[in-house]
């Protein structure tokens, strides 16, 4: 079978227009159509994200770096991902939640404010915020981290959420981000879900005024996928039997171990109140 042969370049030239561009086109590839329709679902999540945060983008690249993972970007390259913006947005974040502290909360002392903004700003707390405005459906990962199940991670949940203050912050200024973490983290701020002193410290310290040893922490099995595992760990007293809890990440697992203990113990933890 003959190979039809590619039109000379200088006939083309002497083609009419009309002609010329249709030529032209039989040598050119048309962009491919999943490439295209990735782009789009980006756009409109992106977009839907927008009306979930009350906030509209007038540099739409912060918005796409503030939702890429490395693992999607080719080469490798961090300053195209959000992690310059997340290490901008951790310290937003931190300054606005202790101002709204500082107002919401004016006989509170600086240990009880400490201990709020510690609550409001660790991983577990802003990745529950992403999953609240559905972040990781925005979330622009490498096919690895996708399989891995990089959308519900709590790690790049945490992390985008803070690169997403930071995008807010160098677009709108600080009183646009003021407005997005008061709409994001108000409620929360308002109505704290945890005890001020989490049960592991309120264990260890109820612990002391006993004379007894400080709680040690063991794994007892972990259990499920690699990129969602659950936990469970033992926490071990003196003369105590131990108590057993689980959780998503061994941390959150000792939580829930030292919350047990110290339910069955009949020991009251801190209760938040405004």
């Amino acid at each position: 079978m003959r190979r039809r042969a590619k039109p000379d370049a200088a006939i083309v030239l002497a083609l009419p227009p009309d002609d010329r561009a249709a030529a032209t086109r039989k040598e050119s590839k048309a962009p491919a159509a999943p490439a295209k329709r990735g782009v789009r679902k980006r756009a409109a999540a992106a977009s839907v994200l927008e009306k979930a945060i009350g906030y509209r983008f007038k540099d739409r690249d912060l918005l796409d770096r503030s939702l890429t993972h490395i693992s999607a970007i080719a080469g490798g390259s961090r300053a195209n991902s959000y992690q310059r913006l997340e290490f901008l947005g951790d310290h937003v974040l931190g300054l606005i939640i202790s101002d709204m502290l500082f107002r919401a909360f004016p006989k509170a002392d600086e240990g009880e404010l400490s201990r709020r903004l510690a609550d409001l700003v660790r991983r577990e707390a802003c990745a529950d915020v992403a999953r609240a405005i559905d972040l990781g459906a925005a979330l622009r990962l490498g096919a690895s981290e996708v399989n891995a199940g990089g959308r519900m991670r709590t790690a790049i949940l945490a992390d985008v959420c803070e690169a997403l203050v930071g995008a807010v912050y160098l677009d709108g200024g600080y009183d646009a981000a003021g407005t997005l973490v008061e709409r994001l983290w108000g409620e929360r701020m308002r109505a704290p879900v945890r005890p001020l002193r989490d049960a592991k410290t309120i264990l260890q310290e109820w612990a002391q005024a006993r004379g007894l040893s400080t709680p040690t922490y063991k794994e007892v099995e972990r259990t499920g996928p690699h990129h969602n595992p659950q936990f469970r760990v033992a926490v071990v007293l003196p003369s105590k039997e131990p108590a057993e809890g689980l959780g998503r990440s061994k941390r959150v697992a000792e939580q829930a171990a030292a919350a047990a203990m110290l339910e069955r113990e009949g020991v009251k933890t801190d209760k938040a109140n405004g």
